[in-house]
C-alpha cells in the first residue's frame, strides 16, 4: 500500500505565466547541482528564476550565487523553519510569495525553478506551487532505492538518478535501478546522469525544454502582470 497525500491547493492560473518546475529529493542527492546545471544549459535561451528552500539557512541559494550560473538577483531563498515537504505541499505561501516576487521583478519569465529542501521518498509538490516535478535520487543509497517507491519516486513527472559515476564504488547496479524504476513509475520517464561529468545535465535540460515548449503552446507566451495575491489566498486556505 502506498502513501497518499491530498493536495490542499488548486493549481495556479496557468495562462500567460512561466512554467513552475519543482525539484525535490533526499539530502545530498544533487538537487542544487541539478539546478545549477539547468541554469548553465537553459540560461542562454530562457528567462529564468530560482527559489531555494532550506530549513534554517540560505546555503543552497548562496551556492548558486557563488557558482555564477544566473544573475544573483534572480535567486530567492526561503527559510522554511519546518520540514521541507510542509513548505512545498501543505503551507506553500512562502514559496508562492517568492515565485510571484521573481515574476513581478523580472517578468516575463519562461521558467521558475523551485528547489525543495532535502526530504524523504514521500516528498511531493502541491500543484498549487509546481506545474511539473522532478525527483532526484542518487546511487549512493544503493540500487534498492527506486523499488522502495514512495510518492516522490512514483508520481514525479521525471525521475532523475544522479551520481552514476559512483555506481562501481558503492556496488549499485544501474540496470537493476532502471528496471525497478520503470516498474514503479508506470511509463513515466527516468533519466540517469552524473552531473559531476555532465555539468549541463543535458538530457534533463532537453526534457525541461520540451516541458517549457509544451507549456507555451498550451497556455501562450508568458507576459508581465501584477501579482494577484495567490500566496495570500493559499495562506488563508
Amino acid at each position: 500500500m502506498g502513501a497518499h497525500h491530498d493536495d490542499l491547493h488548486d493549481a495556479a492560473e496557468p495562462d500567460g505565466r512561466a512554467l513552475r518546475l519543482g525539484i525535490g529529493g533526499p539530502v545530498g542527492s544533487g538537487k542544487t547541482a541539478l539546478v545549477a546545471a539547468l541554469c548553465r544549459s537553459l540560461g542562454p535561451s530562457m528567462r529564468l528564476g530560482v527559489v531555494t528552500n532550506d530549513i534554517y539557512t540560505t546555503e543552497d541559494a548562496d551556492f548558486l550565487r557563488r557558482a555564477g550560473v544566473i544573475d544573483p538577483e534572480r535567486i530567492l531563498a526561503v527559510q522554511t523553519g519546518c520540514c521541507p515537504h510542509t513548505a512545498i505541499r501543505d503551507d506553500i505561501a512562502a514559496n508562492l510569495d517568492a515565485v510571484e516576487t521573481l515574476e513581478e521583478r523580472f517578468g516575463p519569465l519562461d521558467l521558475v525553478i523551485v528547489e525543495s529542501g532535502g526530504d524523504n521518498l514521500t516528498a511531493t509538490f502541491s500543484r498549487g506551487l509546481a506545474d511539473r516535478q522532478i525527483f532526484v535520487l542518487d546511487v549512493s543509497g544503493g540500487d534498492k532505492v527506486p523499488r522502495k517507491g514512495g510518492p516522490g519516486v512514483t508520481s514525479a513527472d521525471l525521475l532523475v538518478v544522479n551520481k552514476t559515476d559512483l555506481a562501481p564504488m558503492v556496488g549499485a547496479d544501474l540496470t537493476v535501478m532502471s528496471r525497478d524504476a520503470a516498474a514503479v513509475r508506470d511509463g513515466k520517464p527516468v533519466l540517469f546522469t552524473s552531473i559531476r561529468e555532465d555539468r549541463g545535465a543535458h538530457a534533463v535540460a532537453e526534457w525541461v525544454t520540451d516541458m517549457v515548449d509544451a507549456w507555451r503552446h498550451e497556455h501562450g507566451e508568458p507576459h508581465h502582470h501584477p501579482v494577484h495575491g495567490a500566496a495570500q489566498q493559499a495562506q488563508a486556505s
